[in-house]
């Protein structure tokens, strides 16, 4: 079990908000009763990936990079949890998302 981005802060996570929360959760005892992944959903990456192909964290919001980041949350013994996608582009990049659906 654990905790998703997107629920309460959709597109507006950063480094610091996953660092506070993976602090709460050891704080308030929730990794105790076994709330083990803080998951970063959505919005964490650039629009474009690497020439690799890889999907790149948007720096703005993760300046230490994103293995400095999981490594904060593996300190405090929980897992970091990651959303990606095998398509182009994520599914926030699509500009009229009523009109894609209907379609």
């Amino acid at each position: 079990m654990g905790w998703n981005s997107y629920n309460h802060f959709p597109c507006k996570l950063n480094d610091q908000l996953i660092r506070e929360t993976a602090d709460a959760m050891v704080s308030s005892g929730l990794s105790a009763l076994r709330y083990e992944y803080i998951n970063l959903d959505d919005c964490w990456a650039e629009q474009n990936r690497d020439s690799k192909g890889n999907l790149v964290s948007k720096a703005s919001f993760f300046p230490f990079g994103m293995k400095a980041l999981a490594d904060y949350v593996h300190s405090k013994g929980l897992k970091l949890g990651i959303y990606g996608d095998a398509g182009h582009c994520f599914f926030r990049f699509v500009k009229d998302v009523i009109t894609y659906i209907v379609l």
